[in-house]
């Protein structure tokens, strides 16, 4: 199965409570964190969520 490397690259103060508690769920917790997440629905809504604050790519 495929893998998400999911990367922050902005802060998310002044964003609303949900992208606060999405980057929380995901694992991050600050600029330039990285988790490997499975390619899963769940995580891509996600990843949908908070798309302004992160980058992702596909790992292998």
């Amino acid at each position: 199965m495929a893998r998400l490397k999911v990367t922050q690259t902005k802060s998310y103060i002044g964003s609303k409570q949900n992208h606060r508690d999405t980057l929380r769920s995901l694992g991050l917790r600050r600029v330039n964190d990285s988790v490997v997440k499975e390619d899963r629905p769940e995580i891509r809504g996600m990843v949908q969520t908070v798309r302004h604050l992160v980058t992702v790519e596909e790992v292998d």
